[in-house]
């Protein structure tokens, strides 16, 4: 079967273009459809332990048959490998110990999706516009012209130049040149074989954020400027850990990342949230998405305080009916309905979960999202000389759209990239 990258009319258009945003497959568990953010899992046969004094690492652990696993980035915690099943059992034994300050398990982390299929993205710059399908049976309402962010316009000021945007996923397919050229490093914290993206998640939210803008093909990212830091956290199924994540973090700060995105979710890990914060501490914007469960529930690492937890929208400015949402703990939306990016031009997973094309096409959920306020962190950060994560924090998050209805969905409104830069 011949699949050619799914161009749908679009081409990438100039700066005062239309240009494509990003889609939300994301990442662990792969066969949970809808959301499979909502229902993380643990690794079996591994946990993470963190000792009040490494030197009593080895005796403590031996005194349960275990051995002193690899160190998690910078936050002091190990991975321990040990029997499966006995995980709960060995947390609760090592938690007792005087030597332990935690021990808790690895969580699986899982991307926010809510997969439906549009073909074309109203997210960067609309008019209004109505759509039908390729296959002519599905219409799509007008857009809300004010429902996009504004991307058009922030390139009169600012294309992100300089900045490196740290995309925590399933890689970044080296086949799509769209994107490709614009990954400055590649590294896999994950249990695949290669830094390849072969899932599909990764390359559709990377393309959100930075792919190649008037280069006469494709689409183009939210801040076309940037580069990409392409740290594979997720394997070939979409499957990730706390740890990985972790490990994904510490990488992204050694190397330069300005801001890091996480277009996924966890249950809450102190490991993880250590991690969070001494990138933080740091000085780097972290966003994530807020998850796709329709609900309040927490996730993480978007419900950590150092992180941009972000909402989904959809084309007339109202939240996505998956998006979900608490203006006690999510902070901001962006669109995440009928997002196009590019994907990998080799088979990947979710061409045959979703039909999704090889190259480009569409895709929603709070993945997209977080793609989007990332990027528009970038440009804040290119913009303003002098900035401090905590000023581009509080830049990106005062300047969104409020949007009248949605109070209680999010503390700010929806992203605004062009008030952002300015």
């Amino acid at each position: 079967m011949q699949i050619q990258a799914k161009m749908l009319g679009m081409e990438k258009l100039v700066m005062a273009s239309f240009a494509a945003v990003v889609l939300a497959l994301g990442a662990l568990t792969v066969a949970v459809p809808g959301n499979a953010a909502t229902e993380p899992q643990q690794v079996t046969g591994q946990i993470l332990v963190k000792f009040r004094d490494n030197g009593a690492a080895a005796d403590v652990l031996r005194q349960h048959g275990l051995s002193e696993g690899p160190g998690v980035g910078s936050t002091g915690a190990h991975v321990v490998n040990v029997p499966a099943g006995k995980e709960s059992q060995l947390i609760d034994a090592l938690s007792r110990n005087p030597a332990v300050e935690y021990a808790e398990p690895d969580e699986t982390v899982t991307a926010a999706t809510d997969d439906q299929y549009f073909p074309r993205q109203y997210a960067l710059q609309n008019t209004g516009q109505s759509f039908t399908n390729t296959a002519g049976t599905l219409t799509v309402a007008g857009s809300t012209p004010d429902a996009d962010v504004d991307a058009v316009e922030a390139w009169t000021v600012a294309t992100g130049s300089g900045i490196k945007v740290a995309v925590l996923d399933s890689g970044v397919a080296t086949d799509n040149p769209d994107i490709n050229p614009k990954v400055a490093l590649r590294a896999n914290f994950s249990t695949a074989a290669t830094n390849e993206d072969n899932y599909g998640h990764g390359t559709h939210v990377a393309g959100i954020v930075g792919a190649s803008a008037n280069n006469t093909i494709g689409v183009a990212g939210v801040c076309p400027g940037c580069t990409v830091l392409a740290g594979k956290v997720l394997n070939d199924s979409g499957i990730g850990s706390s740890s990985s994540l972790a490990n994904g973090i510490d990488w992204a700060v050694t190397n330069g990342a300005k801001v890091i995105n996480m277009s996924l979710g966890v249950r809450a890990s102190r490991t993880l949230e250590t991690a969070v914060n001494n990138a933080w501490s740091k000085g780097v914007v972290l966003v994530a998405a807020a998850g796709n469960g329709g609900n309040q529930s927490k996730i993480y690492p978007g419900a950590y305080p150092n992180v941009i937890a972000v909402a989904a929208t959809d084309n007339a400015d109202a939240k996505a009916s998956f998006s979900t949402y608490g203006a006690s703990w999510v902070d901001i939306a962006a669109p995440g309905v009928n997002v196009y990016s590019t994907f990998p031009n080799h088979p990947f997973v979710l061409a045959t979960q979703n039909n999704r094309s090889f190259g480009y096409d569409v895709g929603n959920g709070t993945s997209m999202s977080s793609a989007i306020v990332a990027a528009t962190a970038a440009l804040a950060w290119s913009s303003h000389p002098g900035a401090t994560n905590t000023s581009v924090r509080a830049n990106v998050e005062s300047t969104a759209d409020k949007i009248s209805g949605t109070g209680t969905f999010w503390a700010n409104g929806r992203v605004n990239a062009d008030k952002a830069v300015r």
